[in-house]
């Protein structure tokens, strides 16, 4: 158990950890006394080791299927339309953005590190894209509005000054 520990702790020194966990060495709240099992325990409780097990096999970055499909959607419009479960829309949400090097598991899709911020820029890109064809068509509509009101008042004036 002892050995265990130490190499949990060699494992955690050499990671950089993104959270801070709190870990009571002890029931007596004493300094300098730990108790490896409570220790060992409440890693295990906290979802410490597990996440240190993947963060060391590449895949840092763990979405559930219907955060994954909600947030990135967006790259694969027909995933909305069609009647997919979330597994199968994450799968084509994946082959569409042809992004290598991702796991889907049996309840989330696993992003190796950076994979996540690549995601994020294309649904960006395609957000500003769209948001971009919004204001085209709506600056169209505007200046074509304008453009026929000025040529029916000059009509008008033109009828008017005709007698």
């Amino acid at each position: 158990m002892q050995l265990q520990l130490q190499q949990l702790m060699e494992t955690l020194n050499c990671t950089e950890p993104h959270y801070i966990r709190c870990v009571k060495p002890n029931n007596l709240l004493k300094p300098a006394i730990f108790e490896n099992v409570n220790i060992m325990q409440q890693l295990r409780c906290g979802g410490v080791l597990e996440a240190i097990r993947i963060s060391c096999a590449g895949y840092p970055t763990r979405k559930s299927f219907s955060d994954f499909v909600n947030r990135f959607s967006i790259l694969a419009p027909e995933v909305k339309e069609g009647n997919l479960n979330a597994k199968d829309a994450c799968k084509k949400i994946l082959d569409k953005v042809g992004l290598q090097g991702s796991q889907i598991g049996k309840t989330k899709v696993f992003l190796r590190a950076g994979q996540m911020a690549e995601l994020d820029t294309w649904k960006a890109q395609k957000l500003s894209s769209a948001a971009k064809l919004l204001e085209r068509k709506m600056r169209t509509y505007i200046a074509r509005k304008h453009f026929l009101a000025l040529r029916k008042s000059a009509i008008v004036w033109q009828s008017f000054c005709r007698g």
